[in-house]
């Protein structure tokens, strides 16, 4: 009795793949399958081509601006058009998949259907389950706007990749190293992102002297010395405060801009260049420093603000004055 029961199960089956084998793989099918993805992929490439060019300008707009608000404001244009480009692909892609079934199969048997669909299922659990991971995390960082193309960032849980965005799809990114090499990554391996918000670093250097003077001129000594170019010190260091501490001993605040992973510009090669030069002078100036912090302003005010609200104490409870008991006089019998 089983062994005639599992007989008939596949022989059920066989009919239900013979069936679709019969009306998947006929030639009428073929075709229209070959011209409808065909289609697809060309309308897909030529919307592709002008979106492209559409970023390009956008890119070149945002280059030429000197406002920080509408650079980032375009760059995440420039992101969503990126993105868009993937979407309509796929979409595309989908609805030739949808037009030849409607077209080569418009009497579908729902025998039939349900087993394509199992079969479909089946496929893309196993041969797709890595790229639908992919686009489910690449819509959530999307959705919460992790970063755009043109962002600098740092992705965790590697130790070396980092890179100016240059391609950003649903399914990986494309980074842009400060050596030049191309890095790809999947979305779902990225467990966190560190954002450069301005895509620079700024370094200050606190450094006190014994004549203002000379402290200033060597600051403009050591910027002349130092490499300026857009992946070395973007902005050489500028002196933005100088305030007198005490008898003959000046406090002085240089600031200046690196490209992100090349801190060390300012950090050593900017600090041992000016401990150098003053050795050479006859009179050495230098009483303390240079010292090198980070001082990204927006930083600076975040903290103070946290600092400030942990300084708080909570106002002291206010003593009610308490109402004297009344005494009572003790009654007399009369």
């Amino acid at each position: 009795m089983t062994a005639a029961t599992n007989n008939q199960t596949l022989n059920d089956f066989s009919e239900i793949f013979q069936k679709l084998a019969h009306s998947f793989l006929n030639t009428q099918s073929l075709i229209v399958l070959f011209i409808s993805v065909s289609s697809a992929l060309l309308l897909g490439r030529f919307i592709a081509s002008v979106l492209r060019k559409v970023v390009t300008a956008i890119g070149a707009k945002a280059d030429r601006s000197e406002n920080l608000h509408t650079v980032n404001r375009l760059r995440r244009f420039e992101t969503y058009i990126v993105l868009s480009i993937a979407v309509i692909r796929t979409c595309l892609l989908l609805f030739a998949f949808y037009f030849w079934w409607v077209y080569g199969h418009p009497s579908g048997q729902p025998t039939a259907i349900i087993g394509a669909s199992a079969f479909a299922v089946i496929i893309l659990s196993s041969a797709l389950g890595p790229a639908l991971r992919d686009l489910a995390a690449g819509s959530f960082m999307m959705a919460e706007q992790w970063y755009g193309v043109g962002d600098h960032i740092k992705i965790e849980p590697f130790l070396d990749m980092q890179g100016v965005v240059e391609r950003v799809t649903l399914r990986s990114t494309r980074l842009r190293g400060l050596n030049g090499e191309i890095m790809w990554v999947n979305n779902q391996h990225i467990q966190g992102v560190r954002l450069a918000p301005k895509g620079v670093r700024t370094i200050g250097l606190e450094l006190f002297v014994d004549n203002v003077a000379a402290g200033e001129k060597l600051i403009g000594m050591t910027n002349r010395r130092l490499p300026i170019g857009p992946l070395l010190v973007l902005n050489p260091l500028e002196i933005t405060s100088v305030e007198q501490v005490g008898d003959e001993l000046w406090h002085i605040t240089a600031v200046g801009d690196t490209a992100p992973g090349r801190e060390w510009l300012l950090e050593r090669s900017a600090v041992e260049l000016i401990k150098w030069l003053d050795e050479q002078q006859k009179t050495q100036v230098i009483a303390h420093g240079p010292l090198a912090r980070y001082a990204d302003t927006e930083a600076e005010q975040r903290f103070n603000r946290s600092i400030k609200n942990a300084r708080k104490r909570p106002s002291p409870k206010k003593k009610t004055a308490e109402k004297p008991k009344s005494r009572r006089q003790p009654k007399t019998n009369s």
